[in-house]
């Protein structure tokens, strides 16, 4: 696996990889295979990726702002510093409660 949109030996912060756009969830794919899928998210306020479920477990780490993420009909605030797993094969979403980025590593 390699990486790709995002820059080498270079001290980086995630945060400022992406950026909100109003009214879109914009992503950026920074590598994936069989084994593992990382990829920054950034949520407009309100914006959300709605109720599916995974074959892998999904960590995620919460960049900037507040996500609501629902695992099994449960709800969770995510502040910044913070993460949750979803584990493979149950029903979870995430909304942006305000302007949220978010780095998701999922694996296989």
């Amino acid at each position: 696996m390699k990486m790709k949109n995002i820059s080498m030996a270079e001290v980086l912060v995630l945060k400022d990889q992406i950026a909100c756009q109003e009214g879109q969830v914009v992503s950026k794919t920074l590598a994936q295979n069989s084994a593992v899928s990382i990829t920054l998210f950034a949520f407009a306020k309100a914006e959300e990726i709605s109720t599916h479920e995974s074959g892998g477990d999904a960590f995620v780490t919460c960049l900037e702002g507040v996500g609501r993420i629902t695992i099994d009909g449960r709800e969770y605030r995510l502040r910044e510093g913070e993460s949750i797993v979803m584990p493979a094969g149950h029903p979870h979403a995430v909304y942006g409660e305000e302007a949220f980025k978010m780095l998701l590593v999922v694996v296989f």
